[in-house]
């Protein structure tokens, strides 16, 4: 059964709503408030957790809002205006290097790398990346995961390139098509819808040129995972349960089940857009995240010059509740 899934739309709605109304979408009885950093089929095991009930079965109910960003996302869960952030865990590196006394706490990892994939104007069936010396691409939020990861891959190959990060995350789509930038990257369904209206060619896979990051995760404040241990459990448990199924499944199926999700897209361009994601890997089977993943995502934002002081993996990141679950779920 499909729960109730939008409460807020944008996390920049959290300040002009009252404390009655942020009363109305509290985590009583069940309900756990997540904020999600964009929607994509990028994240369909969160989606197909609630679609195939296992939500339900946890007794949770999950009002699932757009932040358009992993800023605005962070800022919903310092606000009290979610109780779950999903976005990069930049967001929460910064979070602890600027000091809290309730710090956002990293308790699983959904996506292992790059989720995007690079759209140029013109078919390149031979793309390389040297293809985009000189060129402009929107990539992304100066000082997201994005933009910080499409650099690293371009530095590892020496190609020099210039990145524009002035338009804002959820605005690059209408801001390429409008004739900014040479490149765009776009996630699933949308780069798969873009290219099928003929308005651009999907050259590269990001995720697949990068490698393995820790790319896209699951936060909380301190007090609330140590004041909620059974939701955190339910909620783990259910979405790796999802991935699971995501994964074993024909992406056919899975994408019948994604439909309510994705108003207006076609059920053929979600299955399309799975095994993209599918042939890339994109999904953790154990969502425990591991210290060296942890640490290459540090070198690059560091290599990006956002970086003030690395963090410790265990200052930020619970592993424990995570590993277990995928015990029980994989018999392993």
């Amino acid at each position: 059964m499909k729960n109730k899934l939008i409460c807020i739309f944008a996390a920049a709605a959290l300040a002009a709503m009252t404390p009655a109304a942020l009363a109305s979408c509290s985590a009583d009885d069940g309900v756990i408030r997540v904020n999600e950093v964009t929607h994509s089929v990028f994240y369909a095991p969160l989606y197909i957790a609630d679609g195939m009930g296992y939500f339900e079965e946890e007794g949770i109910e999950i009002e699932l809002t757009n932040g358009g960003g992993a800023d605005a996302t962070m800022a919903a869960v310092l606000s009290d205006g979610a109780d779950i952030g999903f976005c990069g865990p930049e967001a929460a590196i910064y979070v602890a290097i600027g000091g809290s006394n309730d710090k956002p706490m990293v308790f699983g990892q959904l996506t292992k790398r790059d989720g995007s994939f690079l759209v140029g104007r013109e078919a390149q069936p031979d793309f390389e990346w040297s293809d985009l010396e000189g060129k402009e691409i929107l990539a992304g939020r100066k000082g997201g995961v994005p933009a910080m990861t499409f650099e690293y891959a371009l530095n590892e190959r020496g190609v020099s390139a210039t990145l524009n990060y002035d338009v804002a995350f959820n605005m690059m789509t209408a801001a390429f098509e409008s004739g900014v930038a040479d490149y765009c990257t776009m996630f699933e369904p949308g780069a798969s819808e873009y290219q099928a209206q003929g308005k651009g060619y999907i050259v590269a896979s990001v995720g697949q040129q990068s490698g393995e990051v820790p790319y896209t995760c699951f936060m909380a404040k301190s007090s609330y995972i140590e004041a909620n241990p059974d939701k955190i459990e339910g909620f783990l448990r259910a979405v790796t349960r999802a991935t699971k199924y995501v994964n074993e499944t024909p992406s056919a199926t899975v994408a019948q089940q994604l439909a309510p999700y994705f108003d207006g897209t076609s059920v053929s361009s979600l299955e399309v857009s799975l095994n993209s994601y599918k042939a890339i890997d994109a999904w953790m089977t154990d969502m425990a995240m591991k210290e060296s993943s942890f640490e290459r995502l540090q070198d690059i934002i560091e290599s990006a010059g956002e970086l003030e002081r690395r963090v410790d993996f265990d200052e930020l990141v619970l592993t424990d509740t995570a590993h277990a679950v995928y015990l029980q779920v994989y018999g392993a």
